[in-house]
């Protein structure tokens, strides 16, 4: 049995992949280009992978390709249609991260709400030291309790942002993106009336027909001069030149995000003219990448290639 991971790196050098070794042959690449990916994975009974495309042309000469493995949830890298022609079984992983990335939204959320940056700015430069006052009014922040939460996609990661909010005092509702699910535990709303209503609005949907440019200039629009958009879901939800005048215009305070339209972002993203980290904060797809949840991942693989071969033997 040789087992190959096509892009290591994608998970983090810090989580342990020795216990693969039980499997067999473990071939480990911090990163493989499609054409590297042909090649690497001629000799290959299982891959193990993240967003190297999986198709014809890169594992067409796998001639002992049983089982892929994605360190993911999402598999638009996937020819589903190849795989079944080929009867190569694939693995997805789901859930494992819903505690690190709710966590990371009300980092970000506390980070625009509470004006962390400007607090910390005007103190190291030396601002506090010189005033008269033990407390600075020039900025405001409100509470969070009492606020009206939106959130758009009330998937794992939906439902325990909605939980946590609810904890904090907010009153929570959301937008079906499918129409299709309901929850009796939440108001459910328009898109519309949600973002009228909305002093905090949270993305955790998945990027679909339905949900492309979802944000963009006349939905920006709908919102409160006052709210806070964040984004955890997929950055193509949001048109970010849309969102860029946004800001620019005063046409919401702040947005927070996590995801972008293309990652790494590109040098001429037109939110990279915004360096006023107190109305846009931008982290590096990092949400998902708490140590318990990558750590939690890779032991779900595991299990799957587990599970795989004992029914398979």
């Amino acid at each position: 049995m040789k087992i190959v991971f096509l892009d290591r790196k994608t998970i983090g050098e810090d989580i342990d992949l020795s216990p693969f070794k039980e499997f067999g042959e473990l071939v480990i690449y911090d990163y493989s280009s499609p054409e590297e990916a042909a090649i690497r994975t001629a000799d290959a009974d299982v891959i193990v992978l993240n967003k190297v495309p999986v198709n014809r042309q890169t594992i067409g000469n796998a001639e002992h390709l049983k089982l892929v493995c994605v360190t993911a949830t999402g598999i638009n890298n996937l020819d589903l249609d190849y795989l079944d022609e080929r009867g190569i079984a694939w693995r997805n992983v789901a859930g494992y991260s819903t505690e690190s990335v709710a966590q990371h939204t009300f980092a970000m959320l506390f980070y625009l709400l509470e004006n962390m940056d400007y607090y910390d700015r005007y103190v190291k430069s030396g601002g506090y030291a010189g005033d008269y006052m033990f407390t600075h009014f020039e900025r405001h922040y409100h509470e969070l309790s009492g606020m009206n939460w939106g959130i758009i996609g009330l998937g794992n990661i939906g439902r325990r942002v909605a939980d946590l909010a609810k904890a904090f005092g907010c009153k929570v509702s959301y937008y079906s993106t499918s129409g299709k699910n309901h929850n009796p535990d939440h108001e459910e709303k328009s898109l519309e009336e949600l973002l009228r209503d909305s002093d905090i609005i949270s993305i955790h949907a998945p990027l679909n027909a339905d949900t492309k440019y979802l944000i963009n200039a006349d939905t920006l629009a709908l919102m409160k001069k006052s709210a806070i958009l964040l984004n955890l879901g997929r950055g193509p939800i949001i048109n970010e030149a849309d969102l860029a005048d946004a800001l620019t215009d005063g046409t919401i305070a702040a947005a927070g995000l996590d995801v972008l339209s293309v990652e790494p972002i590109a040098a001429d993203n037109p939110l990279m003219t915004i360096k006023d980290s107190s109305r846009l904060l931008i982290t590096p797809h990092i949400a998902w990448a708490s140590v318990e949840a990558r750590t939690r991942l890779m032991k779900i693989i595991e299990g799957q290639i587990r599970e795989y071969l004992a029914a398979n033997s």
